[in-house]
């Protein structure tokens, strides 16, 4: 099993998504991962290999450098099984199509707001308005004395369809 390291990342488009705040945090963080990065690339990704022969000719004592062999040769070195990836590839397509469905809802609400901010901007403006000009933009909001009278000072408390829905139901 080779040796698990990532051989490329795109430290330019993690940036464009980092807060101007955490620029610092972000700096910080990418010059620890380049110095792991080199630690490990530093050391080779398979063990030296030795001259067997030559020691086989130069230490005398019998068998020991054949056990050390079959030692060396039969050494494993164990690394932990990768068990996140495919759960990170699975969330990162649940998380993708969260993404796009929440962009495309934006995009529909932002349309709708560039909508009624034309529609303010096109309108009189308030300081400007007549009453009359103020009940054809906003009816639901306009005084209607001939369709829905009220009684001064024309707000809900003071009406006599109003509820008062702080009082307890008791009285």
């Amino acid at each position: 099993m080779a040796r698990p390291t990532i051989k490329s990342f795109n430290w330019s488009a993690l940036a464009e998504r980092v807060a101007e705040s955490d620029k610092n945090l972000y700096a910080a963080f990418k010059s620890k991962s380049d110095q792991y990065l080199r630690r490990v690339q530093v050391n080779p990704e398979s063990p030296p290999k030795f001259d067997w022969t030559f020691y086989k000719k130069n230490i005398p004592l019998a068998g020991m450098v054949d056990r050390f062999q079959k030692e060396y040769e039969s050494l494993k070195v164990p690394y932990p099984p990768d068990n996140y990836t495919v759960k990170l590839s699975e969330l990162e397509k649940d998380y993708s199509s969260k993404i796009d469905n929440f962009v495309k809802e934006s995009n529909v609400r932002i349309e709708e707001y560039r909508q009624k901010a034309d529609k303010l901007k096109n309108q009189i403006p308030y300081a400007q308005m007549t009453m009359e000009d103020f009940k054809d933009i906003h009816p639901e909001e306009a005084l209607d004395p001939l369709n829905n009278p009220t009684f001064w000072p024309h707000t809900e408390e003071y009406q006599s369809e109003y509820i008062d829905k702080m009082k307890p139901e008791d009285e």
